[in-house]
C-alpha cells in the first residue's frame, strides 16, 4: 500500500484521446507535453533499440516542465470557467498532478522510473511512463517520528527485518509475537514434496495435483479451496481434475468477477456442503473472507506464490539487493509466502475448527521456507 501511494503512471495513448477533446485554450499546453513525450520516446528508442520496456535514469526535466505548464494551464482554465471539466480530462488532470508530485520526491534509491511501449489494436503506439516506489522507508520514517506512538499489526509481519527495512521503522521498534489462539492439533499441514509447481513443471504437475485433491476429498468429504498462481494454471488444473474426478462438485474463480459473482462463489461454501472451489492465490478469495466451521475444512496451495519474473520485478530485485543484500528474498520469497500463509489462514477461523492444508511444492520442505511459516503450524 505504501508503494502504491508513492507511485504514479501516465499513459500516452489515453493522453492522446484526451488531447483531441480539450478546450481550445488548453491545446498549446497539451501540444507541448505531447512533443516532449515523443522526444522522450525517441531518445530512449535510440539508446535501447528493439526493447519495449526501458529503464530511465530519472524523469527528464523538459518533460516535467511541460507537465507543470499543462497543470498550470488547466488550473487557470478552471478558475475562469467554473463549470465541470470533461470526465476524461478530469481523470488525466489528477493523474498528471499525482505524477508531478511523485516526480518531486524521486531519488535513485527509493524509486524506479521506467516506460513500456504499447501498441493498441488501432492507432499509433505510445508509451506508459511509471514512477514506481521501491522502498517507501524514507517517506514513511518521518511520519513515524512525528507520532507519539504507532502500532503495526498483522498475522504476516515476518520476517521482522524485511518489514523494518521497507517501512522505515526506527531501531527502537519493539516486536511482540502474540501466541496464536489456535492449537497445532486443529490443523494438519502437509507438504507435497514430490510435486514441483515451477513454471517448467506445470504441465507435469496437473495429474499429481488432481490425484492429491481427489484423494483428500474422498478421505474426508466437505468444502475445500484450491489455490493456483495464475488463471492459466487454474484452468488447466481444473480441466485435469474434472477428467480424473468427474463426480466431485467443483466451481472456479473467473476473471473480472463482479460483486454478485463473487458472492455466488462464496455461497457455495455452505455448512455441510461438499465440493472444491478453485481460486487464484492473492485474489479475492485468498484473504479477507471468513468461512468458519464446516463451511471450509481444507485448502490446497499449489505454488509458493512467487511474483512473476518480469523486467519490473528484476529491477526491484537489483535495487533491493544493492540496498539490503537480499534482492531475491525481498522481491520474490517473502511476498510470495505471505500470500501462501494468508490463503491457508482461511481454514481455521475459530477455536473449534478442524482442517487440513496441503502445501504443494517440494520447496516447502526447505528449512529456509519452513522457517517463514507460522510457528503454531505442525508441518508433516
Amino acid at each position: 500500500r505504501a508503494r502504491g501511494m508513492y507511485s504514479a503512471e501516465l499513459d500516452q495513448i489515453a493522453f492522446r484521446a484526451v488531447k483531441k477533446q480539450v478546450p481550445k485554450p488548453l491545446k498549446g499546453a497539451f501540444d507541448r507535453l505531447h512533443r516532449q513525450w515523443n522526444a522522450l520516446n525517441k531518445d530512449q528508442e535510440a539508446a535501447q533499440p528493439d526493447q519495449d520496456y526501458r529503464v530511465h535514469d530519472d524523469p527528464p526535466q523538459a518533460f516535467l516542465l511541460a507537465l507543470q505548464q499543462l497543470l498550470a494551464a488547466v488550473n487557470d482554465h478552471m478558475a475562469e470557467h467554473p463549470e465541470p471539466l470533461d470526465g476524461d480530462l478530469t481523470r488525466f488532470y489528477f493523474d498528471a498532478l499525482h505524477f508531478y508530485r511523485i516526480a518531486e520526491l524521486f531519488d535513485d534509491d527509493a524509486f524506479l522510473f521506467d516506460s513500456e511501449q504499447r501498441t493498441p489494436a488501432r492507432g499509433r503506439p505510445g508509451s506508459r511512463l511509471c514512477l514506481r516506489n521501491v522502498v517507501p522507508a524514507a517517506l514513511l520514517a518521518p511520519r513515524f517520528e512525528s507520532a507519539a506512538a504507532a502500532v503495526l499489526f498483522s498475522a504476516t509481519l515476518s520476517p521482522a527485518r524485511y518489514y523494518a527495512d521497507l517501512l522505515g521503522l526506527p531501531e527502537s521498534t519493539a516486536w511482540v509475537d502474540v501466541p496464536s489462539p489456535f492449537r497445532a492439533e486443529q490443523l494438519q499441514v502437509r507438504i507435497a514434496r514430490r510435486i514441483s509447481t515451477r513454471y517448467r513443471d506445470r504441465q507435469a504437475s496437473l495429474a499429481p495435483i488432481a490425484t492429491l485433491i481427489g484423494e483428500q476429498y474422498r478421505q474426508r468429504p466437505g468444502n475445500y479451496l484450491a489455490f493456483f498462481s495464475s488463471y492459466d494454471y487454474l484452468d488447466r488444473a481444473l480441466e485435469a481434475f474434472r477428467r480424473q474426478w468427474p463426480d466431485i462438485p467443483v466451481w472456479a474463480q473467473e476473471r473480472r468477477m463482479d460483486e454478485t459473482a463473487r458472492q455466488a462463489f462464496l455461497d457455495r461454501f455452505r455448512d455441510g456442503g461438499e465440493g472444491v472451489g478453485f481460486a487464484v492465490l492473492g485474489g479475492a478469495f485468498s484473504e479477507g473472507i471468513d468461512l468458519p466451521g464446516r463451511r471450509l475444512i481444507g485448502a490446497f496451495v499449489a505454488t509458493l506464490g512467487l511474483p512473476q519474473v518480469n523486467p519490473v520485478n528484476e529491477q526491484f530485485k537489483e535495487r533491493l539487493a544493492a540496498l539490503f543484500g537480499d534482492g531475491y528474498d525481498y522481491t520474490y520469497l517473502y511476498p510470495g509466502l505471505r500470500k501462501v500463509v494468508q490463503a491457508a489462514g482461511r481454514v481455521i477461523r475459530t477455536g473449534d475448527d478442524q482442517g487440513v492444508v496441503h502445501l504443494i511444492d517440494d520447496r516447502f520442505g526447505r528449512r529456509q521456507v519452513r522457517a517463514l511459516l507460522p510457528a503454531w503450524w505442525r508441518v508433516d
